[in-house]
């Protein structure tokens, strides 16, 4: 069967697409993962094994301004899973990498406590 040159090129473009996008999510997983909502039980237990230390109740004993509370998350676009996951994976500054030690899911469900916690004001 022998197809338009249209309908050729839409198939071509929809399957250049499709490879795109997955190639995008295979070399960023946690873009994968930014729609999830993540379990807040195991967040919070992630969270007090792992973050409490210097972030109890949201603050940030190394750096105050550099906070957990819903303002400081807004002023840093830290107001996401994906955001958060990010940073929770790779660490910056003085916030240590956890990609070894958590598995992704254990992030994105830390990240959805750290944004649930946020919104209570960390009640």
């Amino acid at each position: 069967m022998i197809l338009p040159t249209k309908l050729k090129n839409f198939l071509a473009t929809t399957l250049l697409i499709l490879t795109l996008t997955f190639t995008a999510l295979s070399a960023h997983p946690q873009m994968a993962l930014a729609d999830t909502t993540g379990n807040l039980e195991t967040g919070a237990e992630v969270f007090n094994v792992n973050c409490a230390g210097c972030h109890i109740n949201g603050g940030n004993i190394i750096r105050r301004g550099k906070n957990l509370k819903q303002k400081a998350l807004k002023k840093f676009k830290m107001d996401s899973i994906a955001n958060i996951s990010d940073l929770v994976t790779n660490g910056k500054g003085v916030m240590p990498a956890y990609k070894d030690r958590l598995s992704e899911q254990q992030i994105v469900d830390v990240s959805a406590y750290v944004l649930s916690q946020a919104a209570n004001d960390w009640k």
